[in-house]
């Protein structure tokens, strides 16, 4: 059996990670050792032992011993080097900078990886060890550090670790149980790696395309982003959230609250929001994954309605703590209490600074190299009086409460050899799945998809052969731009392309390339007179245009439509008149509506992580059956950028008259878009009850059935619609479920919903639920029907 037919009998069969990988399509890793296993998990503590035990040790600390544990310093602060801010090759850590920070400031947390890139599992344990070693031998009261890092994709700072699709990709899947096993996989490579926690997963609102981080989230709908991320929190903590076992890390719910939705669309800039959107829109994730059981959070680095989300203590304390019941620890982004002075004058000095955040709700602040003052300061509050006891006891209850839950007491340090299971093809090919899910055929003209495998091709475009482009940032390196020095065992776009028709069928010639030691929107046209003349000579084009890696403040854009370039190669490739399929790999939506017209097909890969190539090329030429569907929606222009969830009123037909208007809702492709190479029917959408009080709930069922002439997956979407709110315009539509099914060439299924009509309710003016009788609308696919709610 062919390793592609294998995938396809194994999509469509089985939600379980196979055993195989491509053989043919990456080099063979060395043998994982199998003399040993990761340790048994240890019974986990219970609320009361851990109370207990953290009590008895914080009323053993000294003021700055308390202080210590709420502070996180980048492991930069320890290495040897010329100063903190550059440290020297090969990684060492300096003795005298681990003694005054673990010793004498008695810091109690460190994260990063060193000169930002990736280290071998094998290292990662020696300097973690090393750390450990000190925190746990030479301070007086002998207590472990937690060591964090960014595991967005995968463990993004272990070479050899397994590197998922972003989470913008893992949400087209729709598939929950992929999704876990992700994270479950994630948190084992972690652990691997002598790490215990994890900077994930991202529950913000991913709702505007300009973000430059809209690629780390669910993407745009509430309910997708909720029932997602407490399936990563399960993978990453387990069910129950026991991670003291030794193959689970701490998960760290972020950014609370509101962090991608800036008026400017720029990293780290205002929001406003006003009360019902953010309750409406931005805290059901949060509430949901703390209700999931994760240990951590990590707070907005932006402002919401002028204030520092660090120095708002409405929302830290208020709301976090005390409404949604978060009895985790709240760390701050890096270098965010000092931005309150620095960046945002919201405090008159450093010092201010964290007094305003530590009282704000704060536990530990990720400093991550001015930690002295940190310290000092922190200590001369409460000697002060302006920071009080308490608050200092309850932060650092917090830190100690996730450090036994850890196990790291007993447990400090884990080890690379007792992990046989660490970069295997059976974790690979849990990512080549995840791909093959996300992957969404977004048109597909005539039926040109799949093509035939006797087709000449020319690949063209800067992300036809780029490791970096497929895996995007937080990838061996904070913006990616390691990549290929780590991930050249892995198939590029065209290599795959290559590898699934042969090299013999198969032109490359870029026509635009990326500036790969610049700016990640830099590019240069790279023989795109030799593209456009060898796409005469082929049956079909290639195109993959997108964007290059980028996170954060470097990756703010001014211009949303895909580059000018980029844009340029298209419009002259379509004038050859050869078909021209357009692959997208892009970390957030890039306008193409100059261009999309003439395209036979397109297909968005997202970030597909290292074995989206793979993937890909696989679905390009037919061996599996596309199922992704869109988490957002696709703009058609930058000045349109509405999402699903909007009001009646962005919505109207043509009015007649003398002010003859209508609000145009144009979008390139909607939220839940995804073709397939078979067809679905959907028939017979009942509910049991015609009418229901508020206390009631609803069954839902439709049919569903493949009409078309092959096997293959289908996301099935319920939506509901109220019809009528009397304090807040209600919104057309929002998803209320979602399920994907596998079907056999007519195969019919009937598809069960259950909802509680409770979360039929809005968010009212002042934030609360409000649920109104009435009559709603539900939808799925061409189906609708109505009910009444009654009082």
């Amino acid at each position: 059996m062919t390793f592609s037919r294998f995938v396809v009998l194994t999509l469509l069969t089985s939600l379980a990670a196979p055993t195989a990988i491509h053989a043919q399509k990456a080099r063979p890793r060395q043998p994982a050792r199998t003399a040993k296993t990761a340790r048994p998990a240890a019974a986990p503590l219970t609320e009361a032992t851990i109370a207990r035990q953290v009590d008895a040790l914080l009323a053993q600390m000294t003021l700055e011993e308390k202080v210590g544990q709420m502070t996180q310093v980048t492991i930069d602060a320890v290495t040897q080097g010329k100063n903190r801010y550059s440290s020297d090759e090969p990684l060492a850590l300096d003795p005298a900078d681990l003694q005054k920070v673990l010793v004498d400031y008695k810091i109690g947390s460190v994260l990063n990886s060193a000169n930002n890139r990736a280290r071998t599992p094998e290292l990662w344990y020696t300097t973690v060890k090393q750390m450990q070693d000190v925190a746990t031998q030479k301070t007086r009261l002998k207590i472990p550090i937690i060591y964090g890092i960014d595991a967005v994709h995968g463990e993004t700072y272990t070479a050899g670790a397994t590197m998922f699709p972003q989470e913008i990709a893992q949400a087209a899947s729709r598939n929950r149980a992929l999704v876990r096993r992700g994270a479950e996989i994630s948190a084992y490579e972690t652990r691997a790696s002598n790490i215990p926690w994890a900077f994930s997963p991202v529950l913000d609102l991913g709702s505007d395309a300009r973000s430059p981080r809209q690629w780390e989230t669910f993407g745009e709908d509430p309910y997708l982003i909720s029932e997602l991320g407490v399936q990563m929190v399960r993978g990453y903590e387990g069910d129950p959230n026991n991670i003291g076992d030794p193959t689970k890390v701490a998960s760290s719910i972020k950014h609370f609250l509101g962090y991608q939705v800036p008026q400017s669309g720029k990293d780290r800039t205002n929001a406003y929001i006003s009360d019902e959107a953010l309750y409406e829109y931005h805290v059901p994730p949060f509430r949901a994954a703390v209700a999931a059981g994760a240990h951590t959070i990590m707070i907005n680095s932006g402002l919401i309605n002028g204030v520092p989300m660090h120095a708002n203590y409405a929302l830290l304390t208020k709301l976090l703590k005390q409404d949604l019941g978060f009895k985790g620890l709240a760390v701050t982004d890096w270098q965010d209490i000092e931005n309150l002075y620095t960046r945002d004058h919201f405090a008159k000095d450093q010092k201010d600074a964290i007094r305003l955040a530590i009282n704000a709700g704060i536990d530990m602040s990720m400093v991550p190299y001015q930690y002295e003052q940190f310290c000092d300061n922190l200590v001369a509050l409460v000697k002060e009086g302006q920071v009080k006891q308490e608050r200092i006891d309850d932060a650092v209850r917090r830190v100690l409460r996730v450090k036994y839950a850890l196990n790291l007491f007993q447990q400090p340090n884990t080890n690379r050899q007792d992990y046989p299971l660490f970069g295997s093809k059976e974790h690979e090919q849990a990512s080549y799945q995840m791909a093959a899910e996300a992957i969404t055929l977004l048109k597909n003209t005539d039926n040109i998809l799949p093509l035939k495998k006797t087709s000449k091709v020319l690949l063209a475009g800067p992300n036809a052969n780029s490791m970096r482009t497929l895996n995007g940032a937080w990838t061996y390196s904070w913006q990616g731009e390691k990549t290929e020095e780590f991930a050249q065992q892995y198939n590029t776009i065209l290599e795959a392309v290559q590898k699934e028709i042969g090299a013999q069928n198969v032109q490359h010639v870029p026509g635009v390339s990326y500036k790969m030691d610049g700016k990640y929107y830099e590019e240069y046209a790279d023989k795109l007179d030799e593209a456009v003349a060898a796409a005469r000579n082929v049956d079909v084009v290639l195109l993959c245009l997108g964007e290059n890696s980028y996170v954060e403040k470097p990756g703010d854009l001014n211009d949303l439509y895909l580059s000018d370039l980029q844009t340029q190669l298209a419009q002259r490739l379509l004038a050859t008149g050869k078909p021209v399929v357009l692959v997208l790999n892009e970390g957030r939506p890039r306008v193409i509506s100059r261009i999309e017209p003439g395209m036979k097909a397109v297909v968005q890969t997202y970030l597909p992580g290292n074995f989206g190539g793979d993937a890909l090329a696989d679905i390009l030429f037919g061996d599996v059956n596309p199922s992704g569907k869109l988490p957002y929606t696709y703009p058609r222009y930058p000045n349109a950028l509405i999402s699903y969830i909007h009001k009646y009123a962005e919505e109207q037909s043509k009015a007649e008259g003398a002010y003859n208007y209508e609000a145009d809702y144009n979008p390139q492709y909607k939220f839940g878009d995804g073709l397939s190479y078979t067809t679905f029917r959907y028939a017979n959408l009942t509910v049991d009850k015609a009418s229901l009080p508020k206390t009631g709930q609803l069954t839902v069922s439709v049919q569903v059935t493949n009409s078309g002439a092959r096997a293959g997956q289908e996301a099935v979407h319920l939506y509901s619609s109220d019809l009528y709110a009397s304090l807040v315009a209600p919104d057309m539509r929002r998803l209320r479920r979602f399920e994907k099914v596998n079907l056999k060439p007519g195969e019919t299924r009937t598809v069960t919903f259950t909802l509680p009509v409770s979360e039929l309710s809005y968010a009212g003016p002042d934030g609360k639920p409000v649920l109104e009788a009435g009559e709603f609308e539900l939808r799925i696919a061409d189906q609708t029907t109505k009910f009444m709610v009654t009082e």
